[in-house]
Formats: structure tokens, sequence, C-alpha cells
């Protein structure tokens, strides 16, 4: 992990290398996307026969395997589950479920003056939940990625995992879920946004991947809706006063999920930089996955003020951040999870506190959160007029229309008996 200072020698390259860190969504995505360009390609193209294809060559699907999981293996996978982690299971899904529910929005109808407005809420018919299994079982992330669409009411829920572990398929079955394909990559990205034989097209695509999905749910969103672009993790620690042991050990910890993953300490206190750098070498020693994280895109930034290392935290927008307990957030503009004060380790999120743990990464915390309920439901708003409300504002109406030149519009506002 390298120990960078934003202020005196070298301080102008590091603030550039910080700024060439705020594209690193869009830099990453390109360099996949030309392999993945061919895969989703065949894959709309071929259905079935390319989609095995790719499983086979990829992640080792063989022809005796269906691509369907079948209930009965799910069942299996939940009945042989050790006691211990079936009630994680639970009571992770219990948690997450309860936060999704206090995130439901609800219809309304306000009436003022002969206009009655609202919204209705309906969820999405069909929704496709990615699940990586590269090298780790992510149970989490199927509940993460299947319970929201259940509490908002999603009627068709599918599930891909290229090669899902058993923990995995027990989580399905404590899930009940009906649909689950033995898929994954950027192939299973394009069966569910085009449709194959065996796979039925979603309308929404969520969940997180490495770049070639990430790629992939790029190159079809104009075809089929997607979450955000979620790629490999990435944690900033915010501190001033913060504990280098914690500190270090939530860097590690997030580091070990990809070779690729964003590792940043920012603060202004140099002496506790030194400590974090050097807790962290000692960590990394026997996490291969970490350490290359580290050596990679590990940095410990010591910068000129608070106000400059929250200006860089905000720039980064990372996707995990956790910060000093000491401190409001109204400073934070950028991120996906704020995780606040040394007794908030950042794999609680990740597993059992109720939010989300898919969550932006690549710099698209600008732009918005985490998965929610919201991801997979549609506000349709409403509007009644009674003959004295569109008296009321049917004058205001044609006036805007005339002044558009849109005159067949105030004519549809006139036919009801309004002048204007």
């Amino acid at each position: 992990m390298r120990l960078v200072r934003t202020q005196g020698p070298g301080g102008r390259q590091i603030r550039q290398m910080l700024s060439e860190l705020e594209l690193r969504g869009a830099r990453n995505t390109a360099r996949t996307m030309p392999v993945v360009q061919r895969i989703v390609g065949d894959v709309r193209k071929g259905g079935d026969k390319a989609l095995r294809r790719y499983a086979a060559k990829l992640d080792g699907l063989t022809a005796q395997q269906p691509l369907e999981i079948g209930r009965a293996e799910m069942e299996q996978a939940w009945e042989a589950t050790p006691k211990p982690l079936q009630a994680a299971l639970q009571t992770a899904a219990g948690n997450i479920r309860r936060f999704a529910q206090r995130q439901m929005p609800k219809d309304w109808s306000a009436a003022s003056n002969g206009l009655t407005t609202g919204q209705r809420v309906r969820a999405l018919g069909a929704v496709g939940c990615y699940v990586p299994s590269g090298r780790y079982p992510l149970p989490s992330t199927l509940l993460m990625t299947v319970i929201p669409a259940q509490v908002a009411g999603v009627q068709r829920i599918v599930a891909v995992s290229a090669k899902p572990a058993k923990e995995t398929l027990a989580a399905a079955s404590l899930l009940g879920i009906s649909e689950f394909y033995r898929v994954g990559g950027a192939q299973a990205i394009a069966a569910l946004a085009f449709g194959t034989e065996s796979i039925r097209r979603v309308d929404k695509i969520v969940g997180p991947g490495n770049w070639y999905v990430t790629a992939a749910k790029k190159m079809v969103a104009f075809d089929c809706a997607i979450d955000m672009l979620a790629g490999p993790t990435e944690i900033v620690v915010t501190s001033e006063t913060g504990d280098p042991v914690g500190i270090a050990a939530d860097l590690v910890a997030q580091a070990e999920h990809d070779p690729e993953a964003l590792a940043i300490l920012i603060t202004t206190n140099a002496s506790l930089a030194r400590a974090v750098v050097k807790e962290v070498a000692l960590r990394v020693k026997t996490n291969s996955i970490a350490r290359q994280a580290i050596e990679r895109n590990g940095l410990a930034v010591v910068a000129g003020s608070a106000d400059e290392a929250r200006e860089i935290t905000n720039r980064l927008a990372p996707e995990h951040l956790s910060v000093d307990g000491n401190e409001d957030l109204d400073w934070v503009r950028n991120a996906g999870s704020v995780f606040i004060g040394r007794y908030s380790p950042q794999p609680m999120g990740d597993y059992v506190s109720g939010p989300n743990h898919t969550l932006p990464t690549g710099g698209v915390a600008q732009v918005r959160g985490g998965l929610s309920v919201m991801d997979f439901l549609k506000l349709i708003t409403v509007q009644e007029y009674t003959l004295a409300g569109l008296q009321k504002l049917g004058p205001a109406a044609i006036t805007l229309a005339n002044a558009e030149g849109l005159h067949g519009h105030a004519e549809a506002v006139r036919a009801r008996g309004i002048d204007g």
C-alpha cells in the first residue's frame, strides 16, 4: 500500500492520479468491451446453442448438466446446510426484508381546487438477478437482489449464477426461488436481456459482477433495463482519529473480493496513515487476492486539510465509505453506503445490516445509491379534473399550448367547453 501526499514534492502527480481514478469505471469497461460484444452478439443470435457453448468454455458446464436448476436441488442444498448457517441466512434475510419494506413507497392522492393528482406504485413484471460465483460463494448477493424484488411484488424473479455453491442454492430454497439457471458472465446477461429457447427475457437485470458482466450490462442497457454498472468492489476510509487495526482490517476485507478492488485511506493524519500502511502489510501476507489488490490499487492519501480530504472522497464517489463516529454526514455527497465509527465494520453491511450491498462502483455513486426496492417498481402518476377544476386551470394550458404552436393541444381543452 503506497503512502502518498497531495501537498509538497510529487503532490501534483498524486492529484492527477486521483483525477484518473474518477474515470475508472469508463476505462475498465472499455477494456473488456470487444470480447463482450462478441459474446453478447453470439448469444443474441444463437440462443441456447451459443449460451451453452460459452458456459462450457468459460464455466465448465457439461453436456449432461441442464441449464435450469430444479427446486429439488435447491431444497436438498437447504437440508444439507448446517443449522448455524441456516440461522445466519434467516437472520440476514429478515433484516434485508424489513429494510426493503421500510423503503416501499405508497400510493397517494391529493385534491385541490377541482384537481386530484397522485401516484400508483406498480412492480416490474420480470427481473433477472445476477449472482457472482467466481472465487467465493455469494449467497448474500442472492438475498440482496431477490428480497427487494419480492418485497416490491415482482411476479417473475430469475436467478443466474455460473457455478452456484451449495450455500447459494440453500439461500434460493429459503427464498422460494422457482427459476434459477446455471449460467454466468456476459453470456448470462445476454440471455436475460434478449431471451433464448430456455430462458425468457426479463424487463430488468440487477446484481454485481466483474468487468465483463458490467460491460455486458452496459451493452444491453438500451434493450433491457439495468440497475447500475457495478464492477469490482471499492472501499474508501476517510478518517482523522480512527483505529489503525480496524481500518486496515476493513481495507483488506474488501480487497480480498477481487485483485481489481480499490482500497484507499484518506486522512490529514500522517501518523495514522503510516500505522494503517504497516498494519495492512501484515494482514495481506496470507491473503494473495487482497495483496494483489492492495499492490495495484491500495493508497494511503495524506491530504493537506480536512476539506481537501472530504473533496477527494466525494470526487472518488466510493462504493463503501467509512468515516469517524464523531462527525455528521452533511459533507458526504457521493457514496454507495456509509459506515460510521469504529464499531461499524464494512462486512456487517455485506451480510446482515439490512441496507443493500449491491452498490454503485466506478464513480456511479455520483448519480445514484445502492440497489433498493425502488429498482423493482414503477411510479405511475394519475390526474383527474372536475369541471370547475378544468375551468380554473384550462385557460393557462391553452395559453401555453398556443405559445408552443401546438394548437391541437389547445383545441383538446377548448373541446370541453373551456374558453381561452
